[in-house]
């Protein structure tokens, strides 16, 4: 196989495209016993920074490729353990950027199918799609879009994907660093006509990092509960004055905000139980409030987001 792939890209880098044919060649000759070895992986990666042209048979070939190494290439299958997530991305990065949507959706589908990934995998991925969207350049963007910070569609969807994806930090477990992510993004792009699917992933995102410290029989690790704690010690915001801000401007926040946003007693045995009841802590209200505070204005997407939080609690 790797003979046939030297010749393939050679001729790739004249022509800059693999026909149906040549596609047909690598699954029948290439892949015939059903596995894929590094060498061979290499190649493909090879041969896909090779080419001008990407049609869906190629796509396709290289994503069902890169898949079968990472995931089956060594026990135990369905893992992608810390070595190979380094791999990937080496491969991916070598120029500093993501060549194509081949890629992308290579590294997603893995991030998708695995039983774990390391948290490095995810948060590449996503660190990809927040400079595309901030500079308006990279695969998303589909040969180019004028905007420089709108959101996208297609943008949301990988988000939405690599968030809510089973690997990484939790089955459909959104960590700080994404809902900061999403903060982000909303601030930067206020002003821009952004895909009407952004809204929902932002509320969605959100209010899953927010709720899921508070929902029963939550639990929380060793690691993220010291995490929390350390936000805790440093934080030197006024918890209230978010929630202060959404009494004045979310009517069901103020009726409710005895029952949702009330004060809970913490103790040093915090963070090794469970966080019982249904309400919104003091940790979580300081994180929100911090994150209201980066652009000094409440915004009607964080008016929504407190009106869904308040809504999922009762």
């Amino acid at each position: 196989m790797t003979t046939h792939f030297t010749e393939l890209a050679r001729r790739a880098a004249v022509d800059g495209r693999v026909d149906a044919a040549e596609v047909l060649a690598l699954r029948q000759r290439g892949w015939r016993d059903g596995l894929m070895t590094r060498e061979e992986a290499e190649a493909i990666f090879a041969l896909n920074n090779a080419l001008e042209e990407r049609d869906e048979e190629w796509c396709s070939f290289f994503v069902g490729a890169i898949l079968e190494y990472v995931l089956n290439g060594t026990e135990p299958r369905f893992q992608c353990n810390d070595a190979e997530a380094d791999w990937l991305i080496a491969q991916v990065d070598h120029d500093g950027v993501v060549e194509s949507m081949a890629e992308l959706e290579a590294m997603v589908r893995i991030i998708e199918r695995a039983e774990n990934v390391p948290d490095r995998l995810k948060d590449y991925v996503i660190a990809q799609i927040e400079r595309e969207v901030l500079t308006g350049t990279g695969p998303t963007r589909c040969g180019g879009e004028l905007s420089a910070t709108h959101i996208s569609t297609a943008e949301v969807r990988i988000l939405r994907r690599v968030i809510f994806a089973s690997g990484g930090h939790g089955p459909a477990s959104v960590s700080r660093e994404e809902a900061e992510m999403l903060f982000r993004l909303k601030d930067e792009t206020l002003a821009e006509e952004n895909a009407p699917e952004w809204d929902d992933l932002f509320l969605d995102g959100v209010s899953n990092y927010v709720l899921g410290f508070s929902h029963r029989n939550a639990q929380l690790d060793h690691g993220r509960a010291s995490e929390l704690e350390a936000f805790m010690d440093d934080n030197e915001g006024s918890v209230g004055r978010f929630f202060g801000r959404m009494l004045r401007e979310t009517p069901k926040a103020r009726n409710h905000f005895g029952k949702v946003f009330g004060k809970k007693e913490t103790s040093p045995g915090f963070t090794e139980h469970a966080i019982a009841g249904e309400q919104i802590t003091e940790i979580e209200q300081a994180w929100l409030d911090r994150m209201i505070e980066a652009d000094g204005e409440v915004d009607d997407l964080e008016r929504r987001l407190i009106a869904r939080i308040v809504e999922d609690i009762e």
